[in-house]
């Protein structure tokens, strides 16, 4: 008999015969009526005891047997039949740890396709410049090249490799902030002293092209973010603005503090964004139609991750008056 195997049920008799002996040998000693009784009364309570747990085991099986079926990968199963007792309590919380594994799974099938996905595009955006490399190298080779050739040449790896270690740094910065491993280190910063630090590096940038930067700034607005990678957020946005402005035309930051949180808004009088490309503005590697030739597609995507990681928010749209228009809230209180 599989119930005997159980050292639960095994454990349970014992002792119930155990008290059983005990009782009857008491009664007897009263009387033979009353030991007649108790030996009626315990046998019906062994044969209760022995038909509930049998079917309590019964159930405890078929539920084992539901729970093989779902580790095996069956979709189907059937939980809701257990509904007595311990085990209907059982049973709801073994739906809701089913559900909780199985949004999981499906979490994490979903994290695959979109880590494949990026390596895919990863691979792709490392190519590029790898394949100019080596052509170089291979012109450089030939006993054909001359001086001239080869300085331009040499000018040509010199800019592949710059932009290859600039792709390969920012994709280490995505991939920490998507792991949750960047260390943001967050302090109260004045909104002017950011955007400088953000433009600094633009200066010289701007001023070649011919674009103007103006700045609508309190010197009372603070925010409390990491500084250097809230800067460098604010300078992707920024160098995007100065790439598609043309030259003569103006890139303007203005500021705005209220009670809840801080804004600051970036335009240009560039061409602006084509209505169809503004859901797919800030994805990993998307290249609008007026992108630069060099765009590698990371560089706002970057942005909007510092951003949200700083607790903020960054969204794109069309100014009224043409041009694109970038506003950026960081939350007070937010870190």
């Amino acid at each position: 008999m599989k119930l005997m195997r159980n050292s639960g049920f095994r454990r349970d008799t014992l002792i119930f015969l155990v008290l059983w002996s005990a009782a009857a040998i008491g009664c007897f000693c009263v009387s033979s009526a009353a030991g007649a009784a108790s030996l009626v009364t315990g046998a019906v309570l062994l044969i209760w005891h022995v038909i509930a747990s049998c079917r309590r085991y019964n159930q405890m099986g078929r539920l084992a047997g539901e729970l093989d079926r779902i580790l095996h990968g069956y979709e189907s199963y059937d939980l809701d039949r257990f509904s007595e007792g311990e085990l209907s309590i059982l049973q709801s919380e073994l739906s809701k740890l089913i559900v909780a594994l199985r949004s999981q799974s499906d979490a994490l099938k979903s994290d695959k396709h979109h880590l494949a996905d990026s390596l895919a595009d990863i691979s792709h955006q490392l190519k590029t410049p790898l394949t100019s490399i080596n052509l170089a190298l291979s012109m450089l080779a030939s006993p054909d090249t001359d001086g001239d050739r080869r300085e331009e040449l040499t000018r040509d790896i010199s800019r592949s490799l710059s932009r290859l270690e600039w792709l390969v740094t920012a994709l280490l910065k995505i991939s920490r902030l998507d792991a949750g491993m960047a260390e943001l280190t967050p302090r109260c910063v004045a909104v002017s002293e950011l955007v400088s630090a953000a433009a600094s590096p633009l200066a010289i940038a701007l001023e070649v092209r011919g674009v103007e930067l103006k700045t609508r700034l309190s010197d009372g607005d603070a925010v409390t973010v990491d500084p250097a990678w809230c800067a460098e957020a604010l300078g992707n946005i920024l160098k995007n603005c100065m790439e598609h402005t043309p030259a003569g035309g103006t890139i303007t930051v203005t500021g705005r503090g209220t009670p809840i949180f801080v804004e600051l808004v970036i335009e240009d009088t560039g061409p602006g964004f084509d209505e169809k490309e503004l859901p797919y503005i800030f994805e990993r590697f998307y290249r609008g139609k007026n992108s630069d030739a060099q765009s590698a597609g990371i560089g706002l995507a970057l942005a909007r991750s510092i951003i949200q990681s700083s607790g903020g928010t960054v969204k794109a749209e069309n100014a009224p008056g043409g041009g694109a228009r970038f506003i950026i809230r960081f939350y007070n209180g937010a870190v």
